[in-house]
């Protein structure tokens, strides 16, 4: 058990920081003060009290990333009872079977997802409130609610009648073995997956943050990534605001011009990014620049590159802001060529691996200097175990297994999945295939259910054959399947590359085929791709941006 408690990080930040900023939103310009978060957090823990919420009561939380969604989420876990955060992306059937299936008792959401939820439809939940400003958008009849929170003005000085003051930021006792949250990894019916997470799941990440020192007081980040989802959740919130950093909220994924307008403005000190906003960048804008003129030759001459790879590293991090200390890429693998290039150049970059059942973090190495390419950074030795199921873990991929502080209790109420992924002694099964060096370091191959097996009992990772892909020319993304024993790969266009160097469309699959000669130079023989079909459309994906492989496969 991790020896820090995760509401006391909350309590004792929002005590030493109280004049400072806590929370933004960056397109409304609303700001709260790590003091005004602590009276908000207390008005809803009013409402809690009202509402008859007990430690094992679970609270939902759906909506686009902004303060309200923050203040309900930590007035949630500090109040001791679950959180059940919801992904905006899932849909209203989705939605409805999440809150049936955690036994919600109360919901917080967005105006705009609130007109997808059949209220006639929900099991348990008997209030629903606006992320807006918290006004109750429904009531089951007797609730008696909505007034209620109408004169939260009256309840709140009638409780603080001196006014809310340092000594009132006291939460309660609830002990890092408590429930902290359930979170979904999707919204299926039939065998739904709710992570259980809890206080001591997530604060150990928290703990590892504080003692690398990623964020510090008074330290800038912009949360574009979903909040509901582990990952953001984490490093765009939880750990910055235990720091008493300034957090900037984007209220979805947005466009490579908005994010840079936005990275100018709030110049943040560490950026968590899934790996597509890296690749685009270094796609659309850098590798251009170094096939061009003089620059194409200048590169490969050894002093000269020196220079110019220092003004490209400086360009590209003023693109950010300016003052970026550490990029930390995770969710899906980076594209080997454009982790290779940032490294070249000297840019903060590192790479991280976890998953929603471990809070997320399983590994990652944070002096970005000494990140070894390739590879997801060495695992948290001091909170966990990992293993790889093979005779040689250095050299023969094998399962990736993982014990300790942050791995989740199991799945809520589904005993069968639970058994299925963790072991009676703990190894959390991950289904990731990956091998280890001696000190720690996770090298990830692919996952279980990709891996492909060849004719010639050989194991093909579709993964590492489509990081080669998606580096030729013309290709946006890529599937490897097996289709009639064949390796065939699956791909969408850069169809606005193709605009800009005037490639008429009828030729887009010409040259994309003719791409295969050289993918094929480029793998080993059982790796082989022998045709290739064009897509016309995006891949379907997860929140995370990871394909929906599954969706393709025939």
């Amino acid at each position: 058990m991790v020896q820090r408690n995760l509401v006391k990080c909350y309590e004792q930040a929002f005590r030493e920081n109280r004049e400072m900023t806590a929370l933004t939103d960056y397109f409304k310009k609303e700001n709260f003060s790590y003091y005004e978060m602590a009276k908000e957090i207390a008005k809803l823990h009013l409402l809690f009290e009202k509402a008859g919420i007990q430690p094992d009561d679970k609270i939902a939380l759906m909506g686009r990333n902004n303060p309200r969604w923050c203040i309900a989420y930590i007035a949630t876990i500090t109040y001791g009872a679950i959180l059940v955060p919801i992904l905006q992306d899932f849909n209203a059937n989705d939605v409805i079977n999440i809150l049936n299936h955690s036994e919600s008792r109360m919901l917080f959401i967005g105006d705009q997802h609130w007109d997808i939820v059949e209220e006639d439809r929900l099991d348990t939940v008997t209030c629903a409130f606006s992320l807006t400003d918290y006004h109750c958008v429904w009531e089951k009849e007797g609730t008696e609610l909505k007034d209620f929170i109408s004169n939260m003005t009256i309840h709140y000085r009638e409780r603080y009648p001196n006014g809310f003051r340092n000594e009132d930021i006291c939460y309660k006792e609830v002990p890092n073995e408590h429930i902290a949250l359930i979170n979904y990894t999707s919204g299926t019916t039939g065998n739904s997956k709710g992570v259980i997470l809890t206080h001591n799941n997530l604060v150990s990440n928290v703990d590892f943050a504080i003692k690398e020192k990623i964020f510090f007081k008074g330290s800038r980040t912009l949360a574009f990534l979903p909040l509901a989802h582990a990952y953001g959740c984490m490093f765009d919130f939880l750990t910055p605001l235990a720091h008493g950093s300034h957090i900037t909220l984007l209220g979805k994924m947005p466009t490579p011009k908005i994010l840079v307008e936005a990275m100018a403005e709030v110049k943040p000190h560490v950026i968590c990014c899934v790996p597509m906003v890296l690749e685009k960048i270094y796609r659309k804008q850098v590798a251009p620049m170094l096939e061009k003129g003089a620059l194409k030759y200048a590169v490969r001459i050894p002093l000269i590159d020196t220079a110019i790879y220092s003004v490209i590293r400086n360009k590209l991090l003023s693109a950010f802001g300016g003052e970026v200390n550490l990029f930390i890429v995770g969710g899906a693998a980076i594209n080997p060529e454009t982790e290779e290039f940032l490294q070249r150049i000297k840019f903060p970059l590192t790479v991280g691996y976890g998953m929603t059942e471990c809070a997320p973090l399983i590994s990652v190495t944070i002096d970005w200097e000494n990140f070894k390419p390739g590879s997801v950074g060495k695992y948290l030795k001091e909170y966990c175990e990992v293993k790889i199921d093979s005779k040689d873990p250095q050299n023969i991929p094998g399962e990736i297994l993982v014990k300790g502080e942050q791995v989740m209790a199991g799945y809520y109420k589904n005993e069968e999945a639970t058994s299925a992924v963790l072991t009676e002694d703990g190894w959390l099964h991950t289904g990731d295939m990956g091998t280890i060096d001696e000190d720690g370091t996770i090298y990830i191959k692919g996952r279980c259910k990709t891996m492909i097996l060849g004719a010639n009992g050989q194991n093909i990772y579709p993964e590492e054959i489509e990081s080669k892909l998606n580096t030729l020319y013309l290709v946006s993304e890529s599937l490897i399947v097996e289709r009639e024993g064949k390796l065939v790969a699956l791909v969408y266009p850069d169809y606005s590359q193709a605009k800009i160097d005037g490639v008429p469309d009828d030729k887009i699959e010409e040259i994309l085929k003719g791409n295969l000669t050289e993918l094929n130079s480029l793998v080993a023989n059982y790796e082989k791709v022998s045709s290739l079909i064009v897509y016309p459309t995006e891949f379907e994906k997860t929140p995370k941006k990871s394909i929906k492989r599954y969706l393709y496969k025939i």
